[in-house]
């Protein structure tokens, strides 16, 4: 034995408990362009895709985020070839695989779909489980290729066993093997972590997301969690009620959000209603111009939790806090602050909160202030920002 194939076959403690081969590297595959053009998809009773434009480029990852039923895992099934759009065109290296003109079948997309659920087959080993793919190469060849894949993610002393004895993140990781090891072009996955723990959750996320990068897949991954999505994308895409609300990186979703759908997604906010007058929101803090309201209309003014410092009494705007919640390394703290007929609640380093009961001063960083129009309904159409630190 060499010792390249000693250390590659060394082993190491993992978070499940079980010691696992060192893993190897994933061959890498030819990424492609993955193009969605105002697609549409229309249930008997319901519109599931309403207009949906991204476009996604090779090898970049891309997060799905939204809420349940707001068409993310839809949009894969409609990239994957599973469900066939009723409007508008997918492409994939600008080649239309869905829309007027053709429509190309699953098998002859270069696609990859992981679900997440795994759905391993119970019956076959877990060999055969990651060879199931690749029933154009002879059974040898098939097997050879999926014990490379196998021992990509450290799981090759594991073949010949069934996927029952396996944890969950094993089982994530043979489903993972299953998906690279076609070498698509373009990989789905669908709330692949949702079912792991939070610390095995955030080990498979790197390394899930090291295995894309050798592989330099295309990818597109669906999650409702806004810190996943973080983690993960290069992008996210924002998406509500079938439509795409705002695409960028994770910054600029978080310092310009479109609408206060995405403000909520992305930040623990105080949402106060103000009435306009005279143009803007006269507020304790400061005087935010809205030109597009009228006299009268309700806006929201948004004040980050973190926005918010306590300064010595008498240094700021008065208040006194009225309650502590403690969360481990930090405390958020309710807050009356005079001026606002609601509470304010910001947060400090455990340790840092004053005495229940006690006076206290607020600072607001007004960078961290934004403005959006009220809300008529729970999902109605996007509301724009109309203003950010626009005080007069």
């Amino acid at each position: 034995m060499s010792f390249t194939d000693f250390i590659r076959r060394r082993h190491s403690r993992t978070g499940d408990g079980v010691s696992l081969p060192a893993a190897g590297r994933a061959a890498a595959t030819i990424a492609a362009r993955l193009t969605f053009e105002r697609v549409d998809l229309q249930f008997a009773a319901s519109r599931a895709l309403s207009g949906f434009s991204l476009d996604i480029a090779p090898a970049e990852v891309v997060c799905l985020l939204g809420p349940s039923g707001s068409g993310k895992t839809t949009l894969l099934r409609v990239a994957s070839g599973i469900e066939k759009p009723t409007g508008g065109r997918v492409l994939i290296n600008d080649f239309e695989v869905a829309g007027p003109e053709r429509f190309v079948p699953p098998e002859k997309r270069n696609v990859g779909l992981m679900f997440q659920d795994f759905a391993l087959f119970p019956h076959l080993t877990i060999r055969d489980n990651v060879a199931f793919g690749l029933k154009s190469l002879p059974r040898e060849d098939a097997a050879r290729e999926a014990m490379a894949a196998l021992s990509r993610v450290g799981l090759e002393r594991y073949a010949d066993d069934y996927p029952h004895i396996l944890s969950g993140g094993e089982q994530q990781r043979v489903a993972l093997a299953r998906a690279i090891l076609p070498r698509p072009a373009v990989m789905l996955m669908d709330e692949p972590f949702s079912g792991l723990d939070v610390q095995l959750r955030e080990r498979m996320q790197e390394e899930t997301l090291q295995l894309l990068r050798e592989t330099r897949a295309t990818c597109l991954i669906v999650t409702h969690a806004p810190s996943e999505a973080i983690r993960l994308g290069d992008r996210i895409a924002v998406m509500r009620g079938g439509r795409l609300v705002q695409v960028g990186k994770a910054e600029d979703l978080y310092r310009n959000p479109a609408d206060l759908f995405v403000a909520r997604l992305f930040s623990e906010i105080n949402e106060i209603p103000f009435p306009v007058e005279g143009g803007a929101l006269r507020t304790p803090i400061g005087t935010f111009v809205v030109p597009d309201l009228a006299e009268g209309d309700t806006a929201i003014l948004c004040i980050r939790r973190r926005a918010i410092r306590l300064q010595p009494a008498g240094q700021g705007l008065p208040g006194r806090l009225l309650h502590v919640k403690f969360l481990g390394d930090l405390a958020v703290l309710e807050i009356a602050a005079q001026g606002f007929e609601r509470t304010l609640l910001t947060v400090v380093r455990e340790g840092e909160e004053p005495e229940r009961g006690s006076e206290v001063a607020l600072s607001v960083d007004p960078e961290s202030v934004l403005v959006f129009p009220a809300e008529a309904a729970a999902d109605s159409e996007p509301n724009v920002m109309l203003s950010r630190a626009e005080t007069s």
